[in-house]
């Protein structure tokens, strides 16, 4: 088998992107949103495979975040929200990007990601830039007018600011504490693009840690290590990634230190995951304007302070395009080019198939038997169709780490084949083994 590549010696960063994206549609991964209709610009909708990968790297995150942690507890806030929290965030005023028009083609543009040139008409002829606020902005209730008024959030943070005392009192934390949550934002971007890396619609995975101001630095430090590490874990190689922390000139007005995790993505290194010390901006912005104190009262010290708040705030679309873009891979097997994803086994959509070798009934009851076997504990696949080279191939291309066949030798040792993704190396193996099997390699991977 010749070494596996993300790409040959002739391709480009950009065939590796088209390749993934064709991948995608082909096998169901992510599909254009309303394609039927000739599609929507920047929405995308994901198919039975995509559908399973981003839950799971959404309970990759919870887990490393929530469930194996005292520390934080977790929230899903409403999408819809008043007015008045946006005036309190600043997003009203600040959540803006500078639009201009070409003057040739009339197309609009974010301005600071053109370098002067119109990329549809070549032309360096713009309007003058002026701001534009990329929230969503709609009615709620029947009738329309300024108190019906809401917005579809732009990000998940400020549920969990507001809900700051609520989740303080009932769950009877003490900073450090966090508040996490995975859910729905929405922004009116200008220029989207790079197939589900910047779209107007897409999911986020967010921590609020909130901390003694003394300690802030600490756990600023402290986060941007957890979650670099959790990237390498589940497979992204430590050469694609980075720390980028922001000059203190480039910092947003309420930061006190930003650190963005990037990915080497084809067109560069681009930001996976931002960690900020935003002090105690939040909180105090919400109690000023809602008149309701955030705070926390020590007994110990007998002294009341306003939380500092480090905030790792990642996209899980963007993650899950990352694994699928670090993942993908060419080799060669019997002679034969076959791509593959090399995703890890806890983020593949599939991570046993059982291939029965013949559709004959003596065949398939066993191999039903050995599906409801796995189903408990891992994602599985069914395939009777074509020849078993042609699935194992399909399996390779959406990442299945395993693949189990059933034979007519079963039938007498009550055996099966397992076949490794990475080494296409076979061995055979007692049914009666091979969950346990299966559930050490998982836990091992």
């Amino acid at each position: 088998m010749a070494t596996p590549s993300n790409l040959d010696e002739r391709s480009t960063p950009n065939d590796l992107l088209e390749k993934v994206t064709s991948l995608c549609k082909r096998r169901g991964f992510i599909f254009q949103s309303a394609e039927i209709y000739g599609g929507f610009r920047s929405t995308y909708d994901y198919g039975p495979l995509g559908v399973q990968m981003l839950r799971n790297v959404k309970e990759q995150w919870w887990k490393a975040i929530v469930q194996r942690r005292d520390d934080v507890v977790g929230l899903d806030a409403a999408i819809l929200s008043p007015p008045a929290i946006w005036a309190a965030s600043g997003h009203l005023e600040t959540f803006t990007d500078p639009l201009v028009d070409c003057r040739k083609c009339n197309e609009r543009w974010r301005e600071d990601k053109i370098n002067g040139v119109c990329p549809n008409c070549k032309s360096t002829e713009f309007t003058e830039p002026r701001a534009f606020n990329l929230m969503f902005k709609t009615q709620a209730g029947p009738v329309e007018g300024d108190g019906a008024t809401a917005y579809l959030r732009p990000e998940t943070a400020q549920g969990m600011f507001t809900n700051f005392a609520n989740v303080l009192t009932t769950m009877r934390k003490k900073p450090p504490f966090g508040i996490a949550q995975i859910g729905k934002s929405f922004r009116n971007e200008i220029t989207p693009g790079n197939f589900v890396f910047r779209t107007r619609e897409f999911e986020q995975m967010e921590l609020e840690f909130f901390v003694p101001p003394e300690d802030a630095e600490q756990w600023y430090r402290y986060w941007i290590e957890e979650r670099f590490n959790w990237y390498l874990r589940l497979g992204l190689p430590e050469e694609k990634l980075r720390k980028n922390e922001a000059a203190p000139e480039d910092l947003a007005h309420y930061s006190k230190g930003t650190t963005d995790i990037e990915f080497a993505f084809p067109w560069g290194f681009d930001e996976l995951e931002g960690v900020a010390n935003r002090g105690d901006y939040d909180l105090t912005a919400h109690a000023s304007a809602s008149g309701e104190k955030l705070e926390y009262f020590d007994q110990a010290t007998s002294t009341r302070y306003t939380p500092y708040v480090i905030e790792p705030a990642a996209g899980a679309t963007r993650a899950m395009m990352a694994f699928l873009l670090a993942s993908y891979t060419e080799d060669e097997v019997g002679g034969e080019t076959r791509s593959l994803l090399r995703l890890h086994p806890k983020l593949a959509p599939i991570q046993v198939a059982i291939l029965p070798l013949s559709k004959k009934p003596e065949i398939e009851a066993p191999a039903r038997e050995v599906l409801a076997m796995l189903q408990e504990h891992f994602l599985c696949d069914y395939d009777v169709t074509q020849s078993i080279g042609k699935r194992y191939r399909r399996q390779d291309e959406v990442g299945t780490p395993w693949c189990v066949t059933v034979d007519f030798d079963t039938l007498e040792d009550h055996c099966v084949t397992l076949r490794d993704r990475d080494t296409t190396m076979q061995i055979r193996i007692a049914i009666s083994e091979l969950r346990s099997y299966l559930l050490t390699a998982m836990e091992n991977a």
